[in-house]
């Protein structure tokens, strides 16, 4: 696992080298593209600043990169200099993260991990269809309860039924024997096509799923099935706090993975990103859009290539080596607040190699919740958990208070 890391002149020169690559609204004759610059009354190009400032530049050119570019060589031409920052953005996290061989591998910036799910059960739905003429009410989504909900999303726009796997309400793995009654009834009810999720860290808890479970099941069971995993909290922590990982490219089950890099890696909102193996992208091309070089294969369509020079850029700020720190001390302050937990004999859930701590909500008073915006597992009636996570803004002292107020609340009652 390693990319390099650039110094901030080296990744501004990359940047405004790209940038420079791309066709130039403001000095070239342009003329049929739906498209311009942000609108220089408000977001005016001379700004001093800029010049020191690449993804605010990015921001400003309005660079598109619709399509999917690491299907062709070229994509749209107006925009050719970012779309190699974004190339080289999807290798470093299929590669270098993931695992992926060399050029066997596809994937966008998309939108969030939302619609980079929603892309993944959008490949196999067609896969089926168009391979083996399944009909809808033949294919079926196989996830946990703790899945993160962009999938039932999926299910409702995809017209396909969502199997949902039970957990252990105090481990949060999946219960294999009513999993497999589950899936038994949906096979004699005529269902003969199956996407799997397996969770790189659920939203709530931060558990994590085996896909070797999944697959292990499955192919006992003799279906017909296809893995997905949502890493799209986990993705740019789980490979590096676990060297045992087997939710990658390198795991032959799996075959698309989600990430966020709005999460763990503090870019912007908007900013998800989807891998899949070869040969997979090509069930969702749309045709239609012949117009655009190469057509498009995404559920988004036009998005920002400021979003994928961001995340770029926050990568090779600190290189493989420096994430792999910045991940380790995170993992490092979350396992010493668990510490403390364990000496207050408080109950909570924790992954290992997750920075999410969910605790039981029968330690946790409702001012206590509010005072330090603590995520309840539920808004619409009394919660079972609260959950906490260790992200960057997380200060010592916020959380000694935490504890320290955590114990008197515990010692009063």
């Amino acid at each position: 696992m390693f990319w390099p890391k650039l110094n901030q002149h080296k990744i501004s020169q990359r940047v405004f080298s790209a940038l420079g690559n791309n066709a130039n609204y403001r000095t070239e004759n342009i003329l049929g593209l739906p498209a311009t610059y942000l609108d220089d009354q408000i977001f005016y190009d001379d700004a001093p600043f800029l010049k020191d400032a690449p993804f605010l530049s990015s921001m400003i050119a309005n660079p598109n990169h619709i399509g999917c570019h690491t299907l062709l060589a070229e994509g749209e031409p107006m925009f050719k200099g970012t779309q190699d920052i974004e190339r080289e953005l999807i290798r470093i996290c299929a590669c270098e993260i993931l695992g992926a061989e060399p050029e066997q591998y596809d994937g966008y910036v998309a939108s969030g991990g939302t619609e980079a799910n929603i892309e993944a059960m959008w490949i196999y739905r067609n896969m089926y269809i168009t391979e083996y003429g399944a009909t809808l009410d033949e294919i079926a989504i196989v996830c946990s309860e703790d899945t993160h909900y962009s999938i039932h999303k999926a299910s409702d726009l995809l017209s396909i039924p969502v199997i949902v796997a039970e957990v252990d309400k105090e481990h949060r793995n999946i219960l294999l024997p009513p999993l497999e009654k589950r899936l038994l009834a949906a096979k004699t009810k005529g269902i003969k096509y199956f996407i799997g999720v397996a969770n790189m860290a659920t939203t709530m808890f931060g558990s994590v799923d085996d896909p070797d479970q999944f697959a292990s099941l499955f192919s006992t069971l003799k279906l017909n099935f296809r893995l997905h995993a949502d890493g799209a909290y986990g993705g740019f922590i789980y490979p590096f706090t676990n060297p045992s990982n087997n939710l990658s490219f390198k795991n032959p089950h799996i075959s698309s993975i989600s990430l966020d890099a709005h999460k763990m890696l503090q870019a912007p909102y908007g900013t998800g990103i989807f891998l899949a193996r070869k040969n997979l992208m090509s069930y969702v091309q749309t045709d239609e859009a012949s117009y655009v070089k190469g057509t498009d294969y995404t559920l988004c369509g036009s998005r920002s290539g400021a979003n994928a020079i961001c995340t770029w850029m926050i990568l090779h700020t600190y290189g493989s080596s420096g994430w792999m720190v910045k991940i380790h001390d995170l993992n490092d302050k979350t396992a010493s607040l668990c510490a403390r937990l364990d000496e207050m004999n408080i109950r909570y859930f924790r992954n290992p190699f997750i920075n999410i701590v969910t605790i039981k909500s029968t330690y946790i008073t409702p001012q206590l919740a509010s005072k330090y915006f603590l995520v309840p597992d539920n808004h619409t009636q009394q919660p079972e958990w609260y959950k906490l996570i260790m992200m960057p803004h997380v200060k010592q002292g916020i959380l000694d208070n935490f504890i320290n107020e955590l114990h008197h609340q515990q010692y009063a009652s």
